[in-house]
């Protein structure tokens, strides 16, 4: 009589995949660090010389003899940029920021009402209003610079607010990404709000917003900074000193007679606070809020 003897080999439980080894180990880990801390500090060197510019006297900027940083720092440079009487840039400062948070309230606003139209409410010629938007996309910017500012300027908005803000509230782009988030968005939740009574106009405000700021927010943070860089359309819309904004009156510290390095320096370090500020605080949103988007539909 023969007995066969079970196998007892360990094998592994279906359904469930040895996990795969991770390759190189300490090195790898101790070469991504290395990677990353290389990259950090070339992203920091822009910022490093600005600082160092912004502080230093212009002969030691365009000296021969670099130092690390100046040994006798002129902390008096941070209000040099505001004595200039040629320059308002107090003034620029406060345009832009009216310029940025209106721009970027009304882009969210008109874009997001727009992208939750092309992806929710049916409409048989909704796929052709939003191809004529992608069509937007494709044309240059120097093609509709000339009629925007002749229709502006027929309209009495140069030097004004209106001028600055209004012929850039609708972006294509930005449309495209919330009717692409938008059709990722649960419909079961908009479908709960139509049976407690809500419309089209009530499910967007009281649930479709609430449970969308992470994109919002992300969204937001884009469309501040290109508000706040914008240089063109407010060069040409800006006329007088006191509808400059802040990226027009940096070029105007620029002339064909004299150049103040130390206060170039310095009015551009002032200048890009509130975008540090603004990107530190939504940070967390920005990757994840564009991951969102789903690009499907």
């Amino acid at each position: 009589m023969t007995t066969t003897t079970p196998d007892i080999r360990k094998t592994a439980p279906a359904g469930r995949p040895r996990r795969a080894r991770r390759g190189g180990g300490v090195m790898g880990s101790t070469g991504l660090y290395v990677a990353t801390g290389i990259a950090a500090l070339l992203f920091l060197v822009p910022f490093y010389i600005l600082v160092r510019n912004a502080l230093s006297t212009d002969a030691q900027i365009t000296g021969e003899n670099w130092t690390f940083f100046p040994t006798d720092i002129q902390w008096g440079n941070i209000t040099s940029p505001f004595d200039s009487s040629q320059v308002p840039f107090a003034r620029s400062m406060w345009n832009s920021t009216v310029v940025a948070v209106l721009h970027t309230v009304g882009v969210l606003l008109v874009c997001s009402l727009a992208g939750y139209g092309l992806a929710r409410i049916p409409y048989k010629h909704a796929n052709k209003i939003f191809y004529v938007v992608l069509g937007t996309l494709m044309v240059p910017t120097a093609v509709t610079f000339v009629p925007s500012f002749v229709l502006v300027s027929s309209l009495g908005w140069v030097d004004s607010y209106r001028g600055l803000i209004v012929p850039g509230l609708f972006s294509g782009f930005t449309c495209f990404l919330f009717r692409q988030y938008f059709l990722g968005f649960p419909k079961e939740l908009e479908e709960a709000a139509r049976v407690d009574g809500l419309g089209y106009w009530g499910a967007y405000w009281r649930v479709v917003v609430p449970n969308s700021l992470n994109f919002f927010a992300a969204i937001a943070t884009i469309t501040f900074i290109n508000g706040w860089n914008s240089f063109l359309w407010p060069l040409v819309i800006g006329q007088d000193p006191s509808a400059w904004t802040v990226q027009v009156a940096l070029s105007s510290y620029t002339t064909g007679q004299t150049v103040v390095f130390h206060q170039i320096f310095m009015a551009t370090a002032i200048s890009i606070l509130p975008l540090l500020l603004v990107f530190l605080f939504l940070q967390r949103w920005l990757v994840q809020g564009i991951a969102q988007t789903g690009i499907k539909g």
